[in-house]
């Protein structure tokens, strides 16, 4: 049986930043024609006119593994776990972020923001009332998947860690990184397939190329991916700073399961996953480990092998009913 796109609409508890309705994109559904190996129906959330898009496969009534990606990826990143995840039958989730995949794209720079697109994705997860939350992030994918627990630890059961972190303006970034920023601002030349490609240790082909490059039919609607690197907090007086170290205070007394999973040949994250290990409670006894013969965006180089070992950490981690303690970080 065929499942149509499904475009669900409802009452939000947050408020939402107000933006220009009238300029926002659209990717063409016509762009996304060719794209390999992802049979997956999108589904579709309202935000009071900024849709977000977002994979929904395996049972609607087991608890769901959220799958966040970064930046300049979209859902097509996880297109090698969700399978594999929905064979050991879960319910898997895999939002585009607003100005990626399918999601809107606003035109303008200044309706663009770390604080945005938390509160957005919070919206959305509120919108969809999830419950039981197992989380895989990476990239950007952490940085917002991660304030998004901290606001509401309640919904979350457990979080794995990839390839990415927290930043909170205090610690120097890695020189990688600095140069990743710099190239996003100033490069005319910004081939998004072909930066995905370059982080991967395996190659990846023409048609998995061109579908990083479908949500961006011309420069126009590439503004998020081209901001994004600017957003990561480097110093304390960033305007995400304060939330960040909130969220922090938060990851320390996080009881939870909390693994982290980041690959060896990654300079953008190496060596982030040690401040978790120290500080987050919730990563005392899990079967942390380094993804071998994997870049920065592990899923295409090792997609299967990750969702086996979420599915046996899922499996060996019950969730006891001692709660976080809940506090905002917005």
């Amino acid at each position: 049986m065929t499942i149509l796109p499904m475009t669900l609409s409802v009452t939000l508890p947050v408020t939402l930043p107000t933006i220009d309705k009238t300029q926002v994109l659209r990717t063409p559904e016509a762009c996304f024609e060719r794209v390999p190996d992802f049979p997956f129906t999108p589904h579709y959330f309202d935000l009071e006119g900024l849709r977000i898009a977002f994979i929904d496969e395996g049972p609607r009534d087991a608890p769901p593994v959220l799958l966040m990606h970064g930046e300049p990826t979209w859902s097509f990143l996880y297109r090698k776990m969700i399978p594999g995840l929905v064979a050991a039958g879960h319910r898997v989730i895999a939002p585009d972020l607003i100005g990626f995949g399918r999601s809107d794209k606003p035109a303008l720079a200044s309706e663009y923001s770390y604080g945005n697109h938390v509160q957005w994705m919070v919206a959305w997860m509120e919108g969809l009332d999830l419950t039981h939350i197992t989380m895989f992030c990476q990239d950007w994918g952490s940085l917002i998947g991660i304030r998004m627990a901290t606001h509401s630890p309640h919904r979350f059961d457990r979080i794995a860690l990839a390839n990415g972190g927290l930043p909170d303006g205090l610690a120097k970034i890695p020189k990688p990184l600095q140069l990743w920023q710099q190239f996003a601002k100033w490069s005319p030349w910004f081939p998004i397939g072909r930066l995905v490609n370059a982080a991967c240790v395996s190659q990846l082909s023409v048609a998995e190329v061109a579908a990083y490059d479908a949500p961006f039919p011309d420069d126009r609607y590439k503004r998020a991916a081209r901001l994004f690197p600017s957003f990561i907090p480097t110093r304390a007086d960033d305007p995400q700073s304060q939330n960040n170290i909130a969220a922090w205070e938060v990851l320390k007394q996080w009881n939870k399961p909390f693994l982290t999973l980041f690959s060896d040949r990654d300079p953008m994250t190496r060596g982030a996953d040690k401040i978790f290990l120290k500080l987050v409670p919730g990563t005392a006894g899990q079967p942390h480990a380094y993804t071998r013969r994997a870049g920065h965006f592990l899923q295409e180089d090792k997609g299967p092998e990750l969702a086996k070992k979420l599915n046996d950490w899922i499996a060996s981690t019950p969730v006891s009913a001692q709660p976080v303690r809940t506090g905002s970080t917005e």
